[in-house]
């Protein structure tokens, strides 16, 4: 074989080295991936009462992996901030996740109750002209003045989400005056107006978090959030609540159960 071919053929063997290492490679992070969205599922169930997951060896038994796989797994749920590799024990726990149920229009603390006290920080509550997106939504006259609140809203003492909350201002003359530390502005409005909420449209959607949500909820700078924008009407389909609602990613995870309907 002349030498310009043997060097062609040699490069061709090692261009296919290459590939196939590539490939191995992408292969095992989908494959550290699926295991992490399993593992992340069972955090979220308490699976591991102890707080301490089982040994890379058990895992990669248990999941017919191999441990570097299970390893890559890992290392993907400590960039979460869910776990942490300690000396001499192994992965634990740091991080716990809520379910927050999508399938019931209820408050927060009416939603986390099983899991301890939600109180909430009133950082701010003033009359403000209603943004024309705003006064469209709540059916007011555009420019017209909506009760403005924003409330840093904290599980057992731990911040969970900052809520930024529009009302007419009729309605939310009264709520000036009510405990809305320790209450739900659902609870609230249901009380203040004497007529039952009705129905919620809501959107969700991952958004960065700017340098004030992220130094409010203690996380760190740029980092996702769950926002959940939730337009509330009452039973008689008047809208009252208009809420931006940023939830550490970390901490929450939305839930609900749905029926097919064709």
């Amino acid at each position: 074989m002349p030498p310009t071919d043997r060097i062609r053929d040699h490069a061709g063997q090692g261009a296919t080295t290459v590939a196939a290492h590539r490939t191995r490679r992408r292969l095992r992070a989908d494959r550290a991936r699926q295991l992490a969205d399993l593992l992340r599922r069972q955090l979220l169930d308490d699976a591991f009462p102890d707080g301490t997951l089982p040994h890379e060896d058990t895992l990669a038994a248990d999941y017919d992996t191999t441990r570097n796989t299970v390893r890559q797994a890992l290392d993907l749920l400590r960039a979460e901030g869910l776990v942490a590799r300690q000396p001499g024990i192994g992965t634990v726990v740091v991080a716990r996740k809520y379910a927050h149920g999508l399938d019931r229009l209820m408050g927060l603390a009416e939603t986390l109750h099983e899991h301890g006290r939600v109180t909430n920080e009133v950082r701010t509550t003033v009359p403000v002209p209603a943004p024309a997106p705003v006064a469209e939504r709540l059916r007011v006259p555009p420019g017209a003045d909506v009760l403005y609140i924003e409330r840093l809203r904290r599980l057992n003492g731990v911040p969970l989400s900052l809520d930024l909350t529009y009302l007419p201002l009729d309605i939310g003359t009264v709520l000036l005056g009510a405990d809305l530390e320790n209450t739900d502005v659902f609870r609230l409005l249901e009380s203040v107006t004497g007529r039952p909420l009705g129905h919620a449209e809501i959107t969700l959607e991952a958004v960065t978090a700017d340098a004030h949500s992220a130094a409010v909820l203690e996380a760190p700078r740029g980092t996702a959030v769950l926002m959940l924008e939730r337009l509330t009407h009452l039973a008689d389909g008047r809208p009252v609540d208009l809420e931006f609602v940023r939830f550490r990613g970390d901490r929450i995870a939305m839930s609900g159960l749905l029926h097919r309907s064709l």
